[in-house]
């Protein structure tokens, strides 16, 4: 799927008027099939960004194109079909704490079935093999029939990744898949989903702390700061005397460090996993 935005502007419904809007004056194309990293320091608009791309609140000023459609002024029947090949995975996967795994990860499929082969999929999953080759690819596989809620973190973490390789969805926008995992196992995960998208030549838009793993790993790095494009530039053109200027007064971010605790632009609301039908 091709994203592009015209000088789009975004106010989180929530926010004080005397807010600035959390995204300003932002334009961007991402090619079909392209994979993109989103970086900056907390508070940069990175998360609203990715809700903008996923339809997941309109702009305030400017305009988005999914494939060449203004998904705003489309019939309702319209936009849903286009929000079913959209997947925003937030940054803490929803997970049901009493699901098994297995049907945590098979969740992906449901915005491609239907209203009855959902339910049965929710009652008995009906395609194990690709769940537990899903979850293997991320080290899972033993984890197939565990309850969500004996996993760790990471694991979690994890299992919202697996999940993310069955969506049927065209553009995969993921804020900050690395949040609670190691350094190995960050490499690894952010290896695999690129290798995920490739492989099903979906869009990869990926919020990322890690600024290391974004310039080994992905082509193109965005910088964000205060809701303005602060670069958009080849990794290899991605110098240490721009990381200091995006990072200003940040330093602690640019090492690796992220917040202790989530900080969500002002007034945003924290997402479900949208998988919209």
């Amino acid at each position: 799927m091709e994203i592009a935005l015209e000088q789009l502007s975004a106010r989180h419904p929530a926010a004080r008027a005397t807010q600035p809007a959390a995204v300003q004056d932002l334009s961007l194309r991402v090619a079909a099939g392209e994979q993109l990293a989103v970086i900056g320091p907390s508070g940069a608009g990175k998360t609203t960004l990715l809700q903008l791309m996923a339809c997941a609140m309109p702009p305030s000023e400017g305009r988005l194109r999914l494939d060449g459609a203004d998904p705003w002024t489309l019939p309702r029947a319209e936009l849903r079909r286009l929000r079913g090949r959209l997947l925003l995975a937030p940054q803490v996967p929803p997970l049901p704490p009493r699901q098994r795994v297995v049907t945590a990860v098979l969740a992906g499929r449901l915005p491609a079935m239907g209203l009855w082969a959902s339910l049965r999929s929710l009652l008995r999953p009906s395609d194990i093999p690709a769940a537990f080759a899903a979850l293997e690819r991320f080290d899972l596989g033993d984890k197939l029939f565990e309850r969500v809620d004996r996993l760790s973190g990471g694991e979690r973490q994890r299992v919202g990744l697996a999940r993310t390789l069955l969506a049927p969805a065209t553009a995969w926008l993921v804020d900050e898949p690395l949040s609670a995992l190691d350094p190995t196992r960050a490499r690894q995960a952010i290896r695999t989903l690129v290798e995920g998208a490739r492989e099903r030549r979906a869009t990869l838009v990926a919020t990322l702390h890690q600024v290391d793993v974004a310039l080994a790993h992905f082509p193109r790095i965005v910088g964000l700061r205060d809701g303005r494009l602060a670069f958009d530039l080849p990794a290899a053109e991605v110098t240490r005397e721009r990381l200091a200027r995006l990072y200003d007064r940040f330093e602690h971010e640019l090492q690796g460090g992220a917040p202790a605790t989530p900080s969500p632009e002002p007034g945003a609301a924290v997402p479900p996993m949208l998988m919209c039908r």
